[in-house]
């Protein structure tokens, strides 16, 4: 029986994923920041629910160690965890950039090398991490989101060559919009009353933000769908877009120059 450990199982995404999983017959090593909050999964059968936060590598270890104790061995690393900081890059506090890029590129990497050793004894398994459409399309207001899942992409991918040497498999999912409580807990604001150059502009693409975000956004139990088909993909493909909206802008960046396709989005936004 095969393993997965998500990180990130709170909520959205994760938790959609921790079932599924569970549903087809997995053990799941489900983590969070808050495990003792958690009144579902751990009911489950075949779910291990375990504290880990990804800003903090004991607990990673830890998570590791006891999925490993509970079910023997893990076969796939989901890295899911992670957040978006929205608004003017301008406005952006150091501390703000730093956790962005702490939790959505610093806590991805730290779970990797976590598990590596382990996977390098069984002479195999799967690291998934969640990207995003986002990892390849840039939108405004952005700007650090953007970059840490553009980072995710570039690790991922040269992880892919690096890590198939060692018979592990690398892949990444790129959801679109979900419908989680992304614009909820799972968003952070940078505010720059200050800054009343950009009020105009932004309070139109936050608008149009958000009403795209409810027109076109994905159920979590469809992402998990693809998740685990990635999962169980043994075919060597790397990327997994998820979501209908992730599939038009992709086609529409692939019809268009560049230059095209910013003017598009630009248009969008205007």
């Amino acid at each position: 029986m095969n393993t997965i450990l998500i990180t990130g199982a709170s909520s959205g995404i994760g938790r959609a994923t921790a079932r599924h999983f569970a549903q087809q017959g997995w053990n799941v090593v489900a983590t969070m920041r808050a495990p003792e909050r958690e009144t579902e999964l751990n009911t489950l059968e075949r779910v291990l629910v375990v504290r880990l936060d990804v800003e903090q590598p004991e607990t990673i270890e830890r998570a590791v160690s006891l999925g490993i104790e509970r079910f023997g061995r893990i076969d796939v690393l989901l890295n899911n965890a992670g957040y978006a900081a929205f608004g003017v890059f301008e406005a952006a506090e150091p501390a703000q950039i730093k956790r962005q890029f702490d939790v959505n590129v610093f806590g991805t990497m730290r779970a990797v090398q976590a598990i590596l050793p382990h996977f390098r004894a069984n002479g195999a398994g799967t690291i998934i991490n969640v990207s995003s459409v986002g990892g390849r399309v840039a939108f405004p207001l952005l700007s650090l989101y953007h970059a840490s899942k553009w980072a995710i992409e570039g690790f991922s991918e040269s992880l892919y060559y690096e890590l198939g040497t060692q018979k592990i498999q690398v892949k990444v999912v790129e959801p679109g919009n979900v419908s989680t409580d992304f614009t909820g807990r799972s968003l952070e604001l940078l505010s720059g009353e200050s800054l009343p150059s950009y009020r105009d502009y932004a309070e139109a693409v936050t608008k149009k933000q958000l009403d795209s975000f409810q027109a076109n956004a994905s159920a979590p139990e469809r992402i998990a769908e693809t998740i685990y088909e990635a999962a169980n993909d043994a075919g060597g493909r790397f990327r997994y877009l998820a979501g209908d909206d992730a599939a038009f802008l992709m086609g529409a960046r692939a019809e268009r120059t560049e230059e095209e396709f910013m003017g598009f989005i630009a248009a969008n936004f205007r």
